[in-house]
């Protein structure tokens, strides 16, 4: 049976400092593989390849992945300074009008990390630069020493509303999450609904009110390790029940929104 197309976003980098390549991490195949059961295609990130549109009519859904550089401060009205880091305005070009498509058609897609804060500006909301240099808030970046399993390993409690989509698909409202990210939300967009927090107050878990499809995003790294981790089964799997829908031309499975 044919699996639905999952389109992955990639990220540029440089292979031995020089030979520019368009990639993406080796877990976020895996979980929608092996957890989604669909086809994973990396997308390159950048208008010049391909259009919005051609995305949206190749695709069955979309993984927002994390990135190093950041959401340009430009496109949530905000200057430019030292603390908004390194940026990638070529995969801005495509991922914020995909999401803002996608919510208009009900295609699914899920934001991870940066695409978390994607879904975020996309949709009219605002970043903190640097989490860790706000008053009472935790450092939520990557751990700098360790192997890759202590860097993904759960860190933090979320705590989610009882009543949303990510209480109802985990079977409770606490779960641990890891945490590797420097930004994050500061505004939300008019319909983005935080739907679960990290103990000092971060948002970590969003969805799209009134969205027609999957639409839900977390700050942490779910397809970390995402086949034995319950937490991560249950995101990949409703997003892949998704991506079946909206391949066989039926109604996206219903989930609970407050």
């Amino acid at each position: 049976m044919k699996r639905p197309l999952v389109g992955i976003i990639g990220n540029p980098f440089l292979i031995d400092d020089s030979y520019p390549v368009q990639g993406g991490g080796v877990s976020n195949i895996c979980a929608v593989s092996q957890v989604s059961d669909c086809m994973p295609l990396l997308i390159p990130s950048d208008p010049d390849y391909l259009s919005v549109d051609e995305l949206l009519d190749t695709f069955d859904g979309f993984i927002l992945t994390g990135g190093g550089p950041n959401v340009h401060p430009e496109n949530y009205g905000e200057e430019e300074t030292e603390a908004h880091g390194k940026f990638n305005r070529c995969r801005d070009a495509i991922t914020l009008p995909l999401v803002r498509a996608c919510v208009d058609r009900g295609q699914p897609f899920f934001g991870i990390c940066r695409g978390f804060q994607e879904v975020n500006v996309a949709m009219g909301g605002t970043l903190h630069p640097e989490i860790r240099d706000l008053a009472g808030r935790d450092n939520h970046r990557m751990p700098p020493d360790g192997t890759l399993e202590e860097k993904f390993a759960l860190r933090h409690c979320v705590h989610l509303n009882e009543d949303g989509p990510f209480a109802a698909l985990f079977g409770k409202a606490d779960v641990m999450t890891n945490t590797l990210h420097g930004q994050g939300i500061c505004q939300p967009g008019p319909r983005v609904v935080i739907d679960g927090r990290a103990p000092d107050g971060t948002p970590e878990a969003i969805y799209i009110k009134d969205a027609k499809g999957f639409a839900l995003s977390v700050q942490w790294h779910p397809e970390w390790n995402a086949a034995n981790d319950p937490v991560s089964r249950a995101l990949f799997g409703a997003f892949g029940d998704a991506a079946r829908a909206w391949s066989a031309g039926v109604a996206a499975p219903a989930l609970k929104t407050a």
